[in-house]
């Protein structure tokens, strides 16, 4: 490959619903300009960018994957992202790597909850944006009715600037509406080679119809334009792109294009839009950043002049080779070979063997500008996320902002001899994927995994187990309930025991008195007259501590209570500090019951976004699952419900979210506080903790 400079570099994220068409649009993309040379399919498993063996047997995207075309003197890098929320962190690192976004809509499905995702992802990133209407071959496809689609779901502000000729099977041509001219396709077309031609005649009325929409639109973006236009003259062809150009810039055009990548149709003319109209990184603008341990504000502009910056975006493990990084150049030049800094690690990292990857191949090359997106293994100590700069200039970048899990379960090996493996193989799958989380939670003795949906977290386990051959399952996770009292009582706890020789004598009262919620544990001493020796009276409090974590209902740890010890005896050989801790666990044994020991679970603080139609489908299932609904409000195209659900109840809501909306249902959540168990439940969980227990013995 040749040396391309930041001017001749663009760097675009195809984003969009899972199955809308992106992958076989990159694909195509790449073949069409001669950059790879096979036009691959996804259903046959070829696809250029979808190489994993997940991937390939699923049939849509699950990881961020890089290609690139070479098209008028400029190297486009193309960003393949997923399309299905739960692989949403991949489509983030997507957008922030790049300088615009392709947003591929298909042209028969239309808008979908994937598509509003990244859009609004592309929104809070601020980056120009184009639209593709895809798959115009496939039956039922509808041009107008998906730009109507996008006007009415994502913006007002989206302007076709060509337009198809036929639809489904009968996909033949697309006009150019600013040549007007007609690019013809034969059937059979490899590469998407067309015979360019006049308008049909049955054509003219739409012609006319979006070409003086586009002049108009484009004529609106500048103050000069407009004039002239209302003065009728002629804008030219040359005008009308660097207007636009200038308008996606500032978000107020984003242009419409359509096509068929499995039939290449449409991608020629993709290409030099994307040429054309994507702004270069050299014209990207300054970039806020700090340098590392003065938090100073700096500023880093794509120059290759400048000391070097670059942000891994995105980690991935294979197999014999380890960990390769993806990253982006934010300035300055790296040559293979060349030695850079991490800073916030504190660890000099050597670019060996430094590539440029498309799709599962990777390709060494000898440097790389200021602008430009490169690869390289085996990095000591750098992940996603991190910055890379050097010595003398120690820099660090805003962190790319990816989505938290919304889900967590259990993941449990099917072999032991397989736990160590476990750990250090979902350490691994983090480092990959920024949201998925993982944690050993030793009071539930469960490793709980957390992820953004149960698609996510399933992929997550075949990874494990072809990776890193880890054979796992996900299971439940346990809930880590409380018990607590709510009046008070006293009573006494005396350990008494003789065994020829020293015995054991401990003795205490004590009262234990409910708290308010979230005031924890107090000890109290309360003793007069040196009843207990005060070297035994922090016993006594241990005791009464250890004996709590068995709790009282279910065996789950009691919180929120206070215990006055008033009272007591001891003898002056017998006693010890065992025997009254022993006399503080007898105690609360012999208390607590009297106190109306009650059983706490989590409670969520949830929020669910959800269509107008699914108001009440949703409602109804909250309710369900022993929701407090707090109510609902308007919250731009969807409604706001929000709700206080507990935490064993929310077990697969993502699922029966997604079923219930069609996708389209989002929710977050946040724990609030612990809440009484209803004494039916709490007797139903006592009954499964005693079960549980007796299986264990």
């Amino acid at each position: 490959m040749r040396d391309y400079t930041g001017d001749k570099i663009r760097n675009v994220a195809v984003v969009g619903h899972g199955a809308s068409g992106k992958t076989s649009l990159v694909d195509a993309l790449a073949f069409v300009a001669g950059s790879s040379s096979r036009h691959g399919s996804v259903d046959d498993g070829t696809a250029l960018t979808d190489y994993t063996p997940d991937e390939i047997a699923r049939k849509y995207s699950i990881n961020l994957a890089l290609a690139y075309a070479e098209w008028q003197d400029t190297k486009i890098n193309l960003l393949d992202t997923p399309g299905y929320p739960d692989f949403i962190g991949d489509a983030v690192a997507g957008i922030y790597a790049a300088d615009a976004a392709l947003i591929v809509v298909s042209g028969t499905a239309g808008v979908e909850v994937g598509t509003e995702m990244v859009w609004e992802h592309t929104v809070q990133r601020g980056i120009p944006r184009m639209f593709f209407v895809s798959m115009m071959d496939k039956e039922h496809a509808n041009f107008e009715r998906v730009y109507e689609d996008i006007k009415e779901h994502m913006t007002p502000k989206v302007i076709p600037i060509e337009i198809p000729i036929g639809a489904g099977p009968d996909f033949h041509g697309i006009i150019n509406l600013f040549s007007k001219k007609c690019h013809m396709y034969k059937k059979g077309t490899k590469t998407g080679e067309y015979e360019e031609v006049d308008i049909p005649s049955e054509y003219q009325d739409r012609l006319e119809k979006y070409s003086l929409e586009l002049i108009e639109r484009i004529a609106e973006t500048d103050d000069t334009l407009i004039e002239r236009y209302l003065g009728g003259e002629e804008i030219s062809r040359d005008e009308a792109i660097t207007a636009m150009r200038a308008g996606m810039a500032r978000g107020e055009l984003y242009p419409l294009l359509c096509g068929a990548g499995t039939l290449t149709y449409g991608t020629r003319a993709l290409l030099s839009k994307l040429v054309e109209l994507v702004p270069q990184p050299t014209g990207r603008g300054e970039i806020a950043a700090e340098t590392w341990g003065t938090a100073e504000p700096l500023s880093v502009s794509a120059c290759d002049d400048a000391p070097f910056v670059a942000q891994v975006f995105k980690t991935v493990a294979e197999p014999h080779v380890g960990e390769v990084s993806f990253f982006r150049i934010y300035s300055g030049v790296i040559r293979n070979g060349d030695e850079v800094f991490n800073a916030p690690r504190n660890c000099d990292e050597k670019l060996a063997h430094l590539s440029i990857t498309q799709g599962k191949e990777r390709s060494e090359i000898p440097m790389l500008h200021a602008g430009d997106i490169g690869t390289v293994a085996k990095l000591k100590d750098t992940h996603t996320n991190d910055t890379l700069s050097t010595r003398d200039q120690q820099v660090v970048l805003p962190k790319i902002p990816f989505p938290e899990p919304l889900i967590v379960l259990a993941v449990a090996v099917k072999n032991r001899s397989e736990e160590d493996k476990l750990s250090t193989g979902l350490h691994r799958l983090h480092d990959e994927d920024p949201t998925f989380h993982h944690e050993y939670n030793g009071e539930l003795g469960q490793t709980l995994i957390r992820g953004r949906g149960e698609r996510h977290l399933q992929v997550i386990i075949e990874r494990l187990e072809r990776k890193f051959g880890v054979h796992a399952e996900l299971v439940r996770p346990k809930i880590p309930y409380r018990e607590t009292f709510r009046s008070k009582a006293e009573g006494q706890g005396k350990h008494k025991k003789q065994t020829g020789g020293r015995g054991q004598y401990g003795d205490c009262w004590i009262r234990i008195v409910p708290q308010s919620r979230g005031e924890g544990y107090e000890f109290e001493r309360r003793i007069v007259g040196g009843a207990i020796p005060s070297k035994y009276v922090p016993a006594v409090d241990k005791g009464i501590q250890e004996a709590a974590q068995r709790g009282v209902v279910a065996g789950y740890p009691v919180v929120d209570f206070k215990v006055e010890c008033f009272d007591g005896s001891y003898h002056q050989v017998d006693s010890s500090e065992q025997a009254f801790k022993m006399a503080g666990i007898m105690a609360f044994r012999n208390v607590a019951p009297n106190c109306r020991p009650v059983l706490l679970e989590p409670v969520l603080s949830v929020e669910v976004h959800v269509p107008g139609e699914n108001l009440g489908d949703v409602m109804g299932d909250l309710s369900s699952r022993r929701a407090q609904i707090l109510g609902s409000e308007s919250d731009g195209r969807l409604t706001k419900v929000k709700a206080y659900v507990p935490e064993a109840e929310m077990y697969k809501y993502s699922t029966q979210l997604h079923s219930m909306t069609h996708g389209r249902g989002t929710f977050s959540w946040s724990f609030a506080s612990y809440q009484q168990v209803p004494a039916d439940v709490a007797k139903r969980i006592a009954e499964e903790r005693a079960k549980e227990a007796e299986e264990k013995r």
